[in-house]
C-alpha cells in the first residue's frame, strides 16, 4: 500500500494499521534528526509510501476508505488491480530483515549485476536454508546476503563467513 502523508507526519499509516490490529510491515531505517535543535537517532521509514499490508480486503477497505492518504498500490498496465506479494515470501523477507541488527535496503535499479555475482547458501544460524546472492561491495568486510522481493525491495542481510556456502 501507499502511505501519501509527510515525513513528520503524527500518526503515518503504519501506526494507524498497526492500532487497529492489521498485521502490518514497513522496511525501517536508521537516521539522525534534529528534534529541538539536538540530533537525535530515529528509526524511519526507508521508503515513505511503502507498507505492506497482511489481512483482507474486507477489513482493509473501510480503512482506506477514511483515509485519504492510504491506497493501494496497483500493478500497471492493468485496471485497478492491486500488488501483492505472495505470503511464504513477505514471510521469508520479515524473518531476514528481523534477524539483522542492521539490513540495509536497495531498490530495484540501485543494485548492479556485479554486485551479486556469486550465489550462496546458508547453513546454520538464524537464516538456516536461506538462499541467495552474496553482495559484493568493494571496501566492505561485512558478507551480506541478498533477500529479495521482486521488482520491489532487496535488503542485504549481514551474514557470518562460518554460515556461508557457495552453490555452484
Amino acid at each position: 500500500m501507499r502511505d501519501l502523508k509527510r515525513t513528520n507526519a503524527k500518526q503515518p499509516a503504519y501506526r494507524l494499521l498497526a492500532e487497529q490490529q492489521i498485521e502490518v510491515f514497513t522496511p525501517m531505517k536508521w537516521t539522525l534528526v534534529t528534534s529541538r535543535g539536538k540530533k537525535v537517532r530515529k528509526e524511519v521509514p526507508f521508503l515513505q509510501d511503502l507498507v505492506f499490508v497482511h489481512d483482507t480486503r474486507e477489513k482493509i477497505d473501510p480503512i482506506v476508505a477514511k483515509c485519504p492518504t492510504l491506497q493501494y498500490r496497483f500493478l500497471r498496465k492493468t485496471y485497478r488491480k492491486p500488488m501483492t506479494v505472495p505470503t511464504s515470501e513477505m514471510e521469508r523477507f520479515i524473518h531476514a530483515v528481523i534477524s539483522s541488527e542492521s539490513p540495509r535496503y536497495y531498490l530495484p535499479e540501485e543494485i548492479t549485476p556485479e554486485m551479486y555475482r556469486r550465489k550462496i547458501r546458508i547453513v546454520g544460524g538464524p537464516l538456516d536454508g536461506y538462499e541467495g546472492s552474496l553482495l559484493t561491495m568493494r571496501g566492505s568486510k561485512v558478507k551480506r546476503l541478498l533477500v529479495e522481493l521482486p521488482n520491489l525491495l532487496t535488503a542485504g542481510v549481514e551474514v557470518s563467513p562460518e554460515y556461508i556456502q557457495i552453490v555452484n
